[in-house]
């Protein structure tokens, strides 16, 4: 438990000092995203273990505390700020909320400005004082720079008492004009257009704000009940209507299909903008379900704010630690604080080698930088040096194998190995391999059952898993191990026996070969031993095998030990024949890449996968300059945005449509 409550305390000292340097400073010393991830962090924690939260925690809090240099302006209606969601379901979780209240909105969707929040106040039609949110009761005074925004009008088209939000920002250019003329002035660049607008309002001589070309959207109506007004949207136009500067943008939505239609267009249109966006605001359209919502004690319940997924995050490397692969391969890999990365939590990332490390200099205690891979496989971009307190410590290669003690061999210039057949990490990860579900899909076979067996010595090789039977007593008075249980592991064993031979080509871990390239080979070759006599010349004519992989095939098959593993597999009855689909050949699809994007309404993605398959093609889950087609379904991905900045071919549901239908 004091585990618990130091890491309370450690989490909210981080959270205080990054609300001042953020909201007081104009200086953050993290970012957004590793904010969000801290503040995540000490709400759940909070949340289980309420007996220690802080009476003063940063989850109480909207922003900062107003500075000494502006007057202090208290706010009628407090400023809240908004909940963040990151993904699909955490959207579909805040609409079910709403509806699980019994309430079926409709929602404005609105453009999150990377900018900084105030409050205009006019009376009469005239603009009487402006102030920023500060900690959301009391801001600061800011009228004197605000009006020298142009876009802020001083006087209304209505002689009006009115209080209207909106947020100040930087345009693009502008943050570039004004970085260019610093950097010959050789003064500090300002890091982006968010700070740029916070600090400029923050100037004491407006006419250093007025140099910096501010501009506004205003967005929203604190109370919007007084002028007999129904809903958010038509707030919006009441607004734009006096003389304020309203985003078009703006949209009208009637569900959760509307709202990430939205943001799928906007994650498309993000950098044609010329400001910036960091999310998309989500509102619940009719003021008097608002209302009947509520708020909690820091954001309203009928709103929050989708945040685009990172591209590249920042956190903590904790600890490097070194696995052994089915090779033998020993790959050092990051432990890192969990962290989300294009919508998925990431706790740890491979380091490749000993020169990957040493190039990048990680260190354990350092805070770095994460992206994933080709969308999919998380990877260390770089360590942020700037960031260590001397703490840190560097990275020591091993060369003895952490789990046999083995002495490691170097491959190559950077790959080590454990070379002891014996080592039982090596072998136990062969097997899971072979029983995984790519490979002879052996169900309820899983990691630790397979590790329990291995160490009983029931299964030490390959063809051991069909001599298993003859253990069913023994195993049966394993703790954990009943009746049932080991017979559906022997049942689900019996049925791998048909699968088609790619499954088996792909268990049997040759050295770089997918379960693609199984399937290649395994259509091209129809079975298990016209494969063993294909020579490298064949191999390497055969797209996607290439030099590396022939080389790997061909020595495969020479080791007399394996062609007596894959004897030993006939014998136990494995089939060992393609029983796949006949490739047919078509220069549409035959020998071509393609990936899948969005939803297809008159076809689901593993039939899709399977017709291009059937004409020799290849389904792959990124879009690189390899491949050679995206198909577009409804509300695609950021896939379909690299797909068009790289100029590959598109088909949409139509032409998809099209194209199956005239083959």
């Amino acid at each position: 438990m004091e585990k618990i409550i130091n890491r309370i305390k450690e989490l909210t000292e981080i959270l205080k000092k990054a609300n001042y340097e953020y909201y007081n400073m104009d200086n953050p010393s993290i970012t957004d995203q590793e904010y969000d991830k801290y503040l995540r962090e000490l709400i759940k924690l909070e949340e289980k273990y309420p007996e220690y939260v802080d009476p003063n925690s940063p989850t109480k809090r909207v922003g900062g505390e107003a500075i000494d240099k502006f007057v202090k302006v208290s706010h009628k209606i407090p400023m809240i700020s908004l909940s963040n969601v990151f993904n699909e379901e955490e959207i579909n979780e805040f609409a079910t909320r709403i509806k699980n209240a019994g309430f079926n909105p409709e929602y404005v969707c609105e453009l999150k400005i990377d900018g900084l929040s105030v409050s205009l106040h006019y009376e009469h039609g005239k603009l009487v004082y402006a102030a920023t949110r500060g900690d959301g009761v009391i801001g600061e005074d800011i009228t004197h720079n605000v009006k020298t925004i142009k876009t802020i009008p001083l006087d209304l088209k209505r002689d009006i008492d009115i209080e209207v939000r909106g947020e100040i920002y930087m345009n693009k250019a502008t943050l570039e004009l004004l970085n260019r003329e610093r950097e010959l002035n050789g003064e500090t660049k300002l890091q982006n257009v968010r700070n740029a607008a916070a600090g400029s309002i923050r100037q004491l001589d407006p006419k250093i704000a007025a140099k910096r070309h501010l501009d506004v959207w205003i967005y929203h109506l604190p109370n919007p009940e007084d002028y007999g007004i129904k809903t958010h949207f038509e707030a919006l136009e009441f607004m734009e209507s006096l003389g304020f500067k309203v985003n078009d943008s703006s949209r009208l939505v009637k569900d959760e299909k509307g709202i990430l239609d939205f943001i799928n267009d906007y994650t498309k249109k993000r950098n044609t903008l010329a400001y910036e966006i960091d999310g998309v605001v989500i509102k619940v359209n009719d003021i008097e379900t608002q209302q009947i919502l509520g708020n909690t004690n820091k954001y309203p319940r009928w709103a929050t704010a989708y945040k685009f997924p990172a591209e590249e995050v920042l956190t903590k490397l904790i600890d490097i630690k070194f696995t052994v692969g089915r090779t033998g391969q020993v790959t050092p890999n990051a432990v890192l604080e969990p962290v989300l990365v294009a919508g998925s939590t990431i706790r740890k990332a491979t380091l490749h080698n000993e020169d990957y490390c040493k190039e990048k200099d990680l260190r354990i205690g350092d805070i770095v930088s994460i992206r994933k891979a080709g969308d999919v496989i998380p990877e260390v971009v770089e360590s942020l040096k700037e960031r260590r307190n001397g703490n840190e410590k560097e990275f020591q290669m091993i060369y003895e194998c952490p789990i046999c003690g083995s002495s490691l061999i170097k491959k190559g210039n950077v790959d080590y190995f454990c070379i002891n057949d014996n080592c039982p990490k090596k072998n136990i990860e062969g097997l899971i391999h072979f029983a995984s579900r790519n490979a002879m899909n052996i169900d309820g076979m899983g990691d630790e059952i397979i590790e329990d067996f291995y160490n009983e010595g029931f299964i030490k090789n390959t063809d051991d898993f069909y001599k298993l039977s003859d253990y069913k007593d023994q195993i049966i008075e394993l703790e954990g191990y009943g009746l049932k249980k080991i017979n559906n592991i022997l049942n689900s064993i019996e049925i791998s026996k048909n699968n088609s031979v790619e499954r088996l080509i792909f268990g049997l871990g040759i050295s770089g070969i997918g379960i693609k390239n199984a399937k290649l080979l395994a259509s091209r070759y129809k079975n298990i031993y016209a494969l063993k006599n294909a020579t490298y010349e064949e191999l390497t004519a055969i797209r996607d095998i290439g030099d590396i992989l022939a080389h790997n095939i061909v020595e495969y098959f020479s080791n007399i030990e394996n062609v007596n593993l894959i004897n030993n597999l006939e014998n136990y009855g494995i089939n060992m024949n393609y029983l796949g689909k006949e490739i047919k050949e078509n220069d549409i699809f035959t020998n071509k890449k393609f990936v899948i994007t969005g939803t297809i309404s008159f076809m689901g993605r593993n039939e899709i996968k399977a017709l291009i398959e059937s004409y020799g093609g290849v389904e792959t889950t990124s879009v690189s300059k390899n491949t050679d087609v995206v198909i577009v379904g409804d509300s695609p991905g950021s896939k379909y945005e690299k797909a068009m900045s790289l100029g590959i071919e598109i088909w949409n549901e139509d032409k998809f449509k099209e194209i199956i239908n005239n083959l």
